[in-house]
């Protein structure tokens, strides 16, 4: 029996989340994650992002209950992440999925799902649905040894979502996949929020994080230097932009005090932006400096 959750509570809450791993054979210790707070909420798609060693993938780790917190609390579905029940409307996608390579597509697909229980028509049906969503149903017969990197990504976001699950964890989602295979991807993620089903996902495509997110948290060194709704985050906050349409030259040396007098059409008018990549750049460095400062 799959358990009923709050859709107005927060899909994922994390309080006060700190990380340590002790290094064998060494009297020291690494910080993975310190003091994180973040939530994510029904239907949204937020991205946390980082430099290598950031603690991204950690945070995945604990919030799916792989590893235990050394402090804090981190809760999927109101359940603590270490309970068994927090985890039963959760798919994921690990970066470097393993998969059985005698295995066809289609058995693939069967034997996760028989994991998750559904068994008979319904996963027969799952099944199918699934191969078509990803673009694999010509591919389902073939053994994944011989699937290319982009077609693995894509039956394992297939497996994550067999037990159609209403948070999905996405660690890389595109990575290695070709431009064609990653608009697929980024397609069914958008889909999937169309859905009501909530996203939490990393990528280093910073441009393909920009198109789907709704909210992203930038990870540096363990702790959240940056979070907020994409569009504030990227908002250049002194400077605004109008869009005109058939808009003269001279219109636009006096962009504003002529378009009131003139037949050119104000079409849009908005503050200008930033990239998500310039702003995952100015976060990290920063907060590299102040590290060094200390």
């Amino acid at each position: 029996m799959v358990s009923k959750f709050d859709k107005t509570e927060p899909v994922v809450a994390i309080e006060n989340l700190t990380k340590v791993f002790a290094v064998p054979f060494r009297q020291e210790s690494i910080v993975a994650v310190r003091d994180l707070n973040l939530q994510v909420e029904p239907g949204e798609i937020y991205g946390l992002l980082g430099p290598n060693g950031s603690g991204k993938t950690t945070t995945f780790k604990i919030i799916l209950g792989l590893v235990p917190p050394t402090r804090g609390q981190t809760k999927v579905f109101g359940h603590d992440s270490s309970a068994v029940k927090s985890r039963e409307l959760v798919g994921f996608l690990p970066e470097n999925p393993y998969f059985y390579k005698f295995l066809t597509g289609e058995e693939t697909l069967r034997f996760f799902g028989k994991l998750c229980r559904p068994s008979g028509v319904h996963l027969k049906s799952r099944t199918d649905e699934l191969l078509e969503l990803v673009g694999l149903t010509n591919a389902r017969k073939r053994r994944l040894g011989t699937y290319s990197k982009g077609m693995l990504q894509r039956i394992g976001l297939a497996q994550a979502l067999i037990n159609e699950p209403r948070l999905i964890v996405l660690d890389e989602p595109t990575a290695g996949v070709d431009p064609a295979g990653s608009r697929v991807i980024r397609n069914i993620i958008v889909d999937l929020k169309r859905r009501g089903v909530s996203v939490l996902l990393s990528s280093h495509l910073l441009e393909q994080m920009q198109e789907v997110c709704d909210r992203v948290g930038i990870l540096s060194n363990g702790t959240l230097v940056r979070e907020g709704r994409l569009e504030e985050l990227i908002a250049v906050g002194d400077r605004s932009e109008l869009v005109l349409e058939n808009a003269s030259e001279s219109l636009l040396r006096q962009i504003e005090k002529l378009a009131a007098r003139s037949n050119a059409r104000l079409v849009e008018r908005r503050r200008s932006k930033s990239t998500l990549e310039r702003l995952f750049l100015e976060a990290t460095e920063k907060a590299t400096r102040t590290d060094e400062r200390e």
